[in-house]
């Protein structure tokens, strides 16, 4: 029943996503590591989809991140695989070679091995890049909970972060603070230079 549910999930978010580029004529491509191609996958499910995405990157090994997305060797070495650096460079790397508007990088530990000191089973980078430069990453742990519903919970986690990225940068307020001290300054120097005395009525 929960796998159904996530199913669902999954689907609707993928659906609102594919429509939200659509009308916003945005493109997308993905580079997988501990998902396989889920999110792809994913998107793909819905027809229609190609006019959104170009293509998707399985990176499984080190080897392919150098290759196919230009992750740097002192990237992993220092850093390693399964980290917000190395997510980065994963999405810059797709965004540049896709040619697309949003990338979303994925890398982590599915389990049930594979965790060292520091990074246990459950723990997912997630990246996300637009071609405006704009880059947002995240971290996940999901904790043991099982191979599949850790790459499940990946995707809906990297769907969920291109919904945000596709909605755009939010427009800010200026300041209260900043117009409070504009106002006066205007209201005052108005005053000192109103030299002139006030005629009389009638």
């Amino acid at each position: 029943m929960a796998s159904e549910r996530q199913s669902g999930s999954t689907a609707t978010l993928a659906r609102s996503l594919l429509d939200l580029c659509r009308s916003r004529k945005l493109t997308i491509a993905t580079a997988e590591s501990c998902t396989g191609g889920l999110v792809a996958g994913a998107l793909t499910d819905i027809p229609g989809s190609s006019d959104v995405i170009d293509r998707g990157f399985v990176t499984y090994s080190n080897d392919a991140k150098r290759a196919m997305l230009g992750v740097e060797t002192a990237t992993l070495a220092t850093f390693g695989a399964v980290s917000k650096e190395t997510a980065t460079q994963m999405a810059v790397g797709a965004l540049e070679r896709a040619g697309v508007d949003l990338a979303v990088a994925i890398t982590g530990i599915a389990g049930p091995g594979g965790a060292v000191p520091g990074k246990p089973v459950g723990l997912v980078h997630f990246a996300v890049a637009a071609r405006d430069g704009r880059i947002t990453t995240h971290e996940c742990r999901f904790g043991a909970i099982g191979r599949s519903a850790v790459r499940q919970r990946s995707v809906i986690e990297a769907l969920r972060m291109l919904m945000e990225m596709a909605r755009g940068p939010q427009a800010t307020k200026p300041k209260r603070a900043a117009v409070s001290r504009i106002r006066p300054r205007v209201t005052r120097t108005a005053r000192r230079h109103t030299g002139k005395a006030r005629r009389p009525r009638g």
